[in-house]
């Protein structure tokens, strides 16, 4: 059967290519083809566009590049029709993937999209295009069960977290650790430019004052080495004990002693690796003042780990609470104070009990077959 697969950015690509894996294993004659990143390419396939090229995240971002964003509609909608598959299957990324979905929808293409938007965070009313558009949501977080039971869309399945999958399967590199005798910090600025660009400052800043660790910064090298080293050259002072790493996020994390995070999928993968972590980010203060004005209930938390837990396990430092004091207060929690990181553990076990077992694209991948054949 023919697949088209649409993954937005870098988590996107991760789990697209986990999906992949287990449609074929299920269905050995899959002919995929994809708008993704570096991991879906490993796993074969038509690539159709890059996710270097598709990840604009907030209201301000999007207008900056908005002749891009209409562009890749475009083609995106010609090439469904064109290449004519059996299921248009969407990754997250909604605010572009259920434009598809409807597009989809209205040709007689089957639609699934895996992993929901955050209906019960905002844009609520989404729903009713989704009950519209899809034949199947698979949605991933333990917690959404009730949301979409109390929202009448039957065509919602949960499959599980596909990060659970993604550690399971993962083997060490040891090109990603270097014995210096030291402990490692693992930095995790995120995934997009804009939001690298406003956080990793500040985590630079703390390992400035912090001689006595290494530092390795998880680098993704869709977005060119230059693009790190200006920010670091930037910084000025001793970085001598930080290094940048590209692509091997869970292999500094498995050897990481601690961690400031970014908010995004990071945060959970952290979690799951049992690393003591600081949670900061800061948007573009329009692109938050907007959101804020669209947001149809008070959310506690931003991060994964706090919202699957409903509790504050990990320290979120937002927007002007991520400055220098406060990262400094965070940090030497995660580091020197014992019962703080034991805490922190018990917290990741709750949410490690809460989310299941491993299995998540193997479900999808079922759900998505039995889709095509119904």
């Amino acid at each position: 059967m023919r697949y088209y697969i649409i993954a937005g950015e870098a988590s996107g690509d991760l789990h697209g290519a986990n999906l992949m894996r287990a449609l074929r294993h299920q269905d050995p004659e899959a002919e995929f083809r994809y708008w993704g990143g570096d991991q879906m390419r490993a796993v074969g396939g038509e690539p159709v566009r890059h996710i270097r090229d598709m990840a604009f995240m907030g209201f301000v971002e999007v207008l900056a590049h908005l002749p891009a964003v209409m562009d890749n509609i475009r083609l995106c909608k010609k090439d469904i029709l064109d290449w004519q598959p059996d299921v248009l299957v969407t990754i997250d990324y909604p605010g572009f993937n259920l434009k598809m979905a409807r597009h989809a929808h209205e040709h007689g293409i089957k639609t699934v999209h895996y992993i929901s938007p955050q209906l019960w965070a905002w844009k609520a009313g989404r729903i009713k295009k989704m009950r519209r558009d899809l034949d199947r949501l698979c949605y991933i977080l333990p917690f959404e069960q009730d949301y979409y039971k109390d929202n009448r869309l039957p065509q919602a399945v949960y499959v599980g977290h596909p990060l659970l999958d993604a550690v399971d399967t993962f083997n060490i590199d040891d090109n990603a650790t270097v014995d210096t005798g030291r402990k490692t910090i693992v930095l995790l600025p995120g995934s997009r430019r804009q939001e690298i660009a406003k956080v990793l400052p500040v985590m630079l800043r703390l390992a400035q004052r912090h001689q006595e660790y290494d530092f390795a910064i998880a680098g993704m090298t869709l977005l060119g080495e230059d693009f790190y080293r200006r920010i670091i050259d930037c910084q000025g002072g001793d970085l001598g004990h930080v290094r940048v790493l590209y692509n091997q996020t869970y292999s500094l994390l498995a050897s990481a002693y601690a961690a400031v995070v970014c908010s995004g999928t990071a945060t959970l993968e952290t979690a799951l690796f049992n690393v003591p972590q600081v949670v900061g980010y800061i948007a573009n203060p329009l692109s938050v003042a907007i959101a804020r004005r669209f947001v149809e209930k008070r959310i506690k938390y931003i991060s994964l780990v706090n919202l699957i837990a409903d509790a504050p396990v990990v320290t979120e430092l937002i927007q002007d609470d991520m400055n220098d004091s406060r990262l400094e207060e965070e940090f030497r929690h995660i580091t020197v104070d014992e019962a703080a990181r034991r805490q922190m553990m018990e917290g990741y076990a709750r949410v490690h009990t809460i989310l299941g077992n491993a299995g998540a694209s193997d479900r999808t991948a079922q759900e998505i077959i039995h889709t095509i054949k119904n």
